[in-house]
């Protein structure tokens, strides 16, 4: 699931493409707006709220996606070939006389009132990205299941919106603790979201997420997707687990030696 840098990379680009200008095309290729027509109407802005994305659309329309594990957007000059992904994996053509947006396998895409935004992005704590970026209320929201893991707790878009497994796993190696320490113990967590801000906003703008500082292929990270291989601070095997509600389990990276906590259940 990609993290919500990229999400505000996406919409960037899709903004840059699409905003203030009008759609010439639109085919929307899921079934509830296979009859929808946005042709002739013209986008007023792209919006990323964590990992979501609100493409507002003259006439109070906002067209929601979310990408989670395998969606995208890419965007093509006009007439260029688009390439990649095969054909019947499009589920949305957005164009305009410059520019063509297409959407890849996105599992979410709905047409909702500008005006009622809250019906899909409401529940969405703090984001990390956005204006209403509040640290004290992400604190606050983290810190409401005291016994909760700190590695769920940071994936609930509830409580902050816009980590995802990358970064959960990066920041509980740079707090030194394990995944599965409850939040109650985790020292400073005030200190926690300031550095996973810091850490997002660092990257919203590039290519991939470097935590270690270090743009060297294989060097950008400091445990994440380093499964049986040594920890860059050191040289511990880095070690892996699933974690998470059952049907929801994400691979999670750590470092036996560099972090405290509980280890995994049942190891």
């Amino acid at each position: 699931m990609p993290e919500g840098d990229t999400v505000w990379l996406t919409a960037r680009r899709l903004r840059q493409a699409l905003a203030g200008r009008e759609l010439t095309r639109t085919d929307l290729r899921v079934p509830r707006l296979a009859t929808t027509d946005l042709t002739g109407c013209r986008v007023e802005d792209v919006v990323p709220r964590g990992k979501h994305l609100l493409m507002r659309v003259e006439g109070g329309w906002t067209l929601h996606s979310h990408l989670r594990m395998d969606g995208q957007w890419r965007v093509y000059p006009a007439g260029e070939r688009w390439h990649g992904s095969p054909q019947h994996q499009i589920r949305a053509i957005l164009a305009n006389a410059d520019s063509v947006a297409v959407g890849y396998r996105l599992p979410v895409l709905e047409l909702v009132k500008t005006a009622q935004e809250d019906t899909a992005v409401g529940h969405l704590g703090p984001d990390l990205l956005g204006p209403d970026w509040d640290p004290a209320e992400a604190v606050r929201r983290l810190l409401e299941d005291p016994g909760r893991t700190v590695g769920e707790a940071l994936l609930d878009q509830r409580n902050l919106a816009g980590i995802g497994n990358v970064y959960k796993s990066e920041l509980c190696f740079l707090r030194g603790v394990t995944p599965w320490t409850p939040m109650s113990e985790v020292g400073d967590p005030g200190r926690m979201v300031v550095l996973a801000q810091e850490l997002l906003e660092a990257n919203k703008a590039r290519h991939g997420h470097v935590t270690t500082g270090d743009l060297r292929r294989g060097r950008t990270h400091w445990v994440y997707n380093r499964a049986h291989r040594p920890c860059l601070r050191c040289g511990a095997l880095v070690r892996t687990a699933p974690q998470g509600p059952v049907g929801e389990q994400r691979v999670t990276y750590w470092c036996p030696s560099c972090q405290n906590g509980p280890p995994p259940p049942g190891s």
